[in-house]
């Protein structure tokens, strides 16, 4: 900030400046400089702006400012950042609906041996669209702007929602597809745009923080949507009930969307007002600094006080050789750079100019998250399998096999016994024993107007018929088994929920460790090693799922707080958006196949997850570590971008401007302006 007198009757005016102004004729590398006339006027950057060729002499006008002071700067940027976040809270909630009712939507939809590979269908139609769209996606963000786009991505997650909700209602796949498919067309450009608004208004030291908190208030949507959709599906209006919540939470998100776009707007507008009272600031002081003892600069148009700028002639009109040649190249670069800046844009072809570092990363990214999006997926039907819903002992069988095990039309007991007819011991996390076969109509009970169907024939019974959904099964038939189910479907909700629970609590803190200690790749290969650890302890050990679940949260916030902040630092600036689109897309080439083969491993191995799922899973976090190791070599090829703190970069930029200044930047502590017409150690204040 600087103070100054205008004239010895107004007051005095503190105004604002950028950290570093533009040196006559040397525009910035990003802004087009202009030229501001001393009475005020403000014209385009030509030749008669830098000489004057009436007199032959340069015209001292300065060059204001153009650089606008960034979003970063002001104390708004938490309120989009939790505008943001609610945004996406909507959206993650909705989105993991179907991994937290693997086991209701089983027994909701109709039977069906390939209900494995229709059930991560509904990812796959999801991640499909995506292969291709994010890219343009980040693309259109770049060109359009961020807030815009985060409120048409929105209202096209929420459409896809409501379409999802309809194909449950009506037990349809096909529409249950065309929701996921309209859901995926937005959900994921949504998070580019998003990612791309926390990086703009948090551009500097504090963007890994502000994307770790993002993502962590985010994932509560995830953990939220564990707990409530099992029990709204058991307890409440049933699984389309659960749907239809993460519709309106969508909804939602719409909304605040559209409050994004009104504090944006707000906060341009308001640093461009900025911006120009900088500009006129800088224009009043120069003109103060041209005025000398003997008066204003050329009071008649043809003096001018003080040396000028030239040989060293004190009256001498004329400019040195040296010194015209100067602006007279200073002033042709300063066109070429406008000229420049006018015709670019940025393109899709762009991602040709990206760096192998760039392309790492997103290997990186596709087979990492290949143990970490899929296993969320189908987290519920494995804890179900491994913990808390295991097989009935095999030598166990009801005491009267053709008749309901509990209910209201089972009058008597019909327990279940081994093989010596004594009583079997079923453990808590088993689950109770099926009849073998079933046979009711609705004659059977008055209080059959409550079933879904008005026969149950059944010769062969198996899981796969029981819908706990169904008043049925629920009550009338074998409500031992669905209120057991039930339960176990909660509690596994709760546990799946260990790793998003852990990405909340510590993706804020683990940003602003990484944006202090830098060492992105090398955390990145730490994260892909334990979670190699956490898959090999599910597959091979029948232990505890919580250490595991544990290990998988702080691998998934270890790896997400050092991906995401890495992008920007292996593309130019430029490209932000479209570098977010180029890897969420090839992420989603991976989160589209990738369900497909867990289904059809799982149908391969017997309809079960444990053990070769779980090696899936391996083999996936075994090569992330292979790439994480090239990745960090790499890296040392250029300079550390990423094992190098942020603010060891931002050390580098503020020296790299000191030197680069030279003779024409006073050196000045801390905030101080650097002015480009002082040439001494005195600053502004």
């Amino acid at each position: 900030r600087m103070t100054m007198a205008m004239d010895g009757e107004n007051e005095y005016e503190e105004v604002a400046f950028p950290p570093s102004a533009a040196v006559v004729g040397h525009p910035s590398e990003n802004h087009c400089a202009s030229s501001l006339d001393l009475d005020g006027g403000t014209d385009s950057l030509d030749d008669d702006d830098i000489m004057d060729e009436d007199r032959g002499r340069p015209r001292l006008h300065p060059v204001a400012p153009r650089t606008m002071p960034r979003k970063s700067s002001l104390r708004s940027r938490w309120l989009v950042l939790a505008l943001t976040c609610t945004v996406m809270t909507g959206s993650y909630y909705a989105y993991d609906i179907p991994s937290a009712l693997h086991q209701q939507l089983q027994d909701y939809m109709p039977p069906s041996p390939r209900y494995e590979m229709r059930f991560n269908l509904l990812y796959t139609v999801y991640s499909v669209p995506n292969v291709v769209l994010p890219l343009f996606g980040g693309n259109v963000v770049d060109r359009i702007g961020a807030p815009v786009c985060l409120a048409a991505f929105a209202s096209t997650v929420c459409a896809g929602a409501a379409i999802l909700s309809m194909g449950v209602a009506n037990k349809s796949w096909e529409v249950m597809y065309l929701g996921r498919f309209v859901f995926g067309l937005g959900a994921e450009s949504l998070c580019v745009a998003q990612s791309t608004v926390v990086s703009d208004w948090f551009e500097g030291g504090e963007v890994a923080l502000a994307m770790g908190i993002g993502l962590a208030v985010s994932r509560l949507g995830s953990i939220w949507n564990n707990i409530v959709s099992p029990k709204a599906a058991n307890n409440g209006g049933g699984v389309e009930a659960a749907f239809w919540i993460g519709a309106t939470l969508t909804f939602c998100s719409v909304l605040t969307a559209g409050a994004v776009i009104l504090v944006d707007g707000r906060a341009t507008r308001k640093l461009e007002r900025r911006a120009a009272g900088g500009g006129a600031a800088l224009q009043s002081l120069t003109a103060a600094l041209l005025e000398s003892e003997e008066g204003p600069l050329g009071p008649d148009g043809d003096g001018m006080a003080g040396p000028r700028l030239g040989d060293g002639g004190g009256g001498n009109p004329n400019v040195g050789g040296e010194d015209a040649a100067a602006f007279d190249e200073n002033g042709a670069s300063a066109k070429a750079a406008c000229a420049a800046a006018a015709e670019s844009g940025v393109r899709i072809t762009d991602v040709r100019k990206f760096t192998p570092l760039f392309w790492l990363l997103t290997l990186s990214c596709f087979v990492v998250y290949g143990c970490v999006l899929p296993f969320n997926n189908v987290a519920s039907g494995i804890l179900l399998e491994r913990n808390f819903f295991t097989s009935p002992p095999a030598h166990c069988h009801l005491e009267y096999p053709g008749q309901c095990s509990v209910g209201y039309l089972q009058q008597g007991t019909n327990d279940a016994l081994d093989e010596n007819d004594d009583v079997c011991l079923i453990a808590p996390s088993q689950a109770p024993v099926l009849p073998s076969l079933v046979n009711h109509t609705s004659a059977d009970s008055e209080k059959s107007g409550k079933w879904e169907e008005s026969t149950y024939v059944y010769p062969s019974l198996t899981s796969d018929h029981v819908d706990c959904g169904d008043p049925f099964w629920l009550d009338a038939c074998t409500s031992d088994y669905c209120g057991k189910q039930n339960a176990a479907t909660e509690h596994a909700g709760k546990v799946m929920s260990i790793p998003y629970l852990i990405s909340a609590v510590s993706s804020p803190l683990l940003g602003h460790l990484v944006d202090r200690v830098g060492r992105r790749a090398q955390i990145a290969v730490l994260s892909s090693s334990l979670l190699l650890v956490v898959h090999s302890t599910l597959a091979m050990s029948s232990s505890s799922p919580v250490p595991p679940l544990v290990g998988q949260g702080i691998a998934y916030s270890l790896y997400a707080a050092v991906l995401w902040p890495s992008v920007p630092l292996t593309v130019p600036k430029l490209y932000t958006g479209t570098a977010f689109g180029v890897i969420t897309s090839i992420q989603n080439i991976g989160l589209a196949l990738f369900p497909l083969v867990i289904a059809a491993v799982y149908n391969a191995s017997g309809r079960r997850y444990i053990p070769n799922v779980e090696f899936f899973f391996m083999v996936c976090a075994a090569a992330g570590v292979v790439v994480g190791v090239f990745m960090n070599r790499l890296d040392r090829r250029y300079g550390n971008k990423l094992n190098k703190a942020s603010a060891e970069e931002e050390d580098v930029v503020v020296d790299s401007i000191r030197e680069e200044g030279d003779d024409d930047f006073s050196a000045v502590e801390g905030d101080g302006y650097y002015s480009p017409l002082l040439h001494s150690e005195q600053h502004i204040t």
